[in-house]
């Protein structure tokens, strides 16, 4: 299962990147995280439905001290890729 994640909020410069990752390689996903020039951060995960979903989960929350105001979900097909999980 592969999605695309958009966050809009106050989510860069609060560790949301990183806390991510975490939670990732955690779970056994692979993708990535980047911020993006109009404030949101926005990941690519791949992996189990169940984990997949979990991060989802997760980005909707945030780590402690961001403040998420909207999550866009994108459906994308598999690339298995399986090549861990990046911060960019």
């Amino acid at each position: 299962m592969r999605r695309r994640v958009v966050v809009r909020g106050d989510v860069q410069g609060v560790f949301f990147r990183d806390s991510t990752r975490d939670e990732a390689e955690t779970r056994g996903v692979s993708g990535s995280v980047t911020n993006r020039d109009d404030g949101a951060v926005e990941a690519v995960f791949e992996g189990s439905h169940e984990a997949v979903e979990a991060l989802i989960a997760f980005c909707r929350e945030g780590p402690s001290r961001a403040q998420v105001e909207d999550v866009e979900v994108i459906a994308e097909e598999p690339e298995g890729s399986g090549g861990g999980f990046r911060v960019i």
